[in-house]
């Protein structure tokens, strides 16, 4: 990997948000947050994120409407799904669209890191041309 990994946090509870970056900043990653889908979408297509902690039940477009969108538009960020909301289904519809995991809130510190550091790896590994692992 090289330079510090970058994430963009898109929840809409701003608190939840604002204390993910910090935690992220305190562990080395460069963190910002996007309170919306429709926030977040423009600053996805112009800036060099990595990773994207992509909250499911947003208000507005939803996480899963905008993890299309992200998609559709080849935004090569890694995606990876938080929700307090368990649910099966919407696990496996959010990987077909391709979120790279699917954490539930609030999640472990540990955990979210190593799941982050992954994203980042394969980031790297497909923008390398090299095959993922």
């Amino acid at each position: 990997m090289e330079g510090r990994t970058r994430v963009l946090v898109v929840d809409d509870e701003q608190r939840f948000a604002a204390n993910l970056v910090k935690l992220l900043g305190i562990h080395g990653i460069d963190a910002e947050a996007a309170f919306s889908g429709e926030e977040a979408l423009p600053r996805l297509r112009e800036g060099e994120h990595h990773v994207v902690l992509l909250d499911v039940r947003l208000s507005g477009i939803t996480g899963q409407a905008t993890l299309e969108r992200l998609r559709q538009e080849g935004v090569a960020a890694k995606v990876i799904a938080l929700t307090g909301h368990a649910s099966a289904e919407d696990a496996l519809e959010l990987i077909r669209l391709g979120a790279f995991d699917y954490l539930l809130k609030p999640c472990n510190t540990e955990r979210l890191l190593e799941v982050i550091g992954k994203a980042r790896a394969r980031y790297d590994e497909e923008r390398a041309g090299t095959p993922a692992r």
